[in-house]
């Protein structure tokens, strides 16, 4: 069985909160693929093979450049008990020529009917260590734009927040559109995060016009987070340095 894969031209914003304020909005490019499936895509994308645009497995599920894709979501949902068997979707931003940097991708986990149960945030931070974050309702009701799921903060993420109170997250995924939200708490401090856009069918059109809106790919993506790292040094936000990772590479 094969299938398309969706190109979403999308926006992320951040917004720290605190006694320092930092905000900012950029431009991102996120593909959607069915991730136990042979993708049919344009000339210019591959699944695990080199190319201007591609998606390899091992790049998600499982520790950076060691990961075994779906098999591994497969294994953490039965580890949890949890008895999915509809389709498992990734949202994730492509490798461009070779180079990719995702801070964070999302499993999107649906039942026969196709319903969205589970997302699985797999979290990765630009010191090389990786967390995922198992998000569903107790009750494994749909995940809908109504509702949000809770999660505690296990890992070190930026030096300029601790590794402390937790996310709260929500999902607005449609047949036309993607809205997640992330918002962080610790007390008086922390940030929200969103990622928003349509889906659309990707063609060797869309890959060039992102590949000439953001030539660097993600390489751009680390050139702006380090930039903002230094914005709050420059307002003397104070530095943590990156404390050992969680154990496990799972929580809820």
């Amino acid at each position: 069985m094969s299938s398309g894969v969706e190109h979403i031209a999308g926006e992320t914003y951040h917004g720290r909160r605190g006694d320092v304020k930092n905000a900012f909005r950029y431009s991102v490019d996120y593909v959607l693929l069915d991730a136990e499936s042979a993708v049919r895509g344009p000339a210019l994308f591959s699944r695990n093979g080199g190319n201007l645009a591609s998606v390899q497995d091992r790049d998600h599920g499982g520790l950076p450049h060691e990961g075994t894709g779906a098999v591994w979501v497969r294994d953490v949902l039965a580890a949890h008990g949890i008895d999915l068997t509809g389709r498992i979707d990734l949202l994730a931003q492509p490798r461009l020529l070779g180079h990719v940097f995702n801070p964070v991708s999302f499993w999107l986990c649906h039942d026969e009917a196709g319903i969205l149960r589970v997302v699985i945030a797999e979290v990765t931070n630009t010191f090389g260590d990786r967390h995922s974050y198992l998000c569903h309702h107790d009750d494994l009701r749909p995940l809908t734009k109504a509702e949000t799921v809770a999660a505690k903060k296990v890992m070190h993420v930026s030096p300029f927040q601790p590794v402390e109170g937790g996310y709260t997250f929500r999902f607005d995924i449609t047949s036309d559109r993607i809205g997640i939200w992330i918002d962080y708490s610790n007390g008086r401090g922390g940030l929200i995060a969103t990622l928003s856009g349509d889906r659309k069918p990707m063609t060797n059109a869309s890959i060039l016009r992102a590949a000439l809106r953001r030539p660097f790919g993600s390489r751009r993506v680390l050139a702006l987070i380090h930039w903002q790292a230094l914005k709050l040094w420059w307002k003397r936000v104070a530095y943590r340095p990156r404390p050992q990772p969680p154990e496990g590479d799972v929580s809820r």
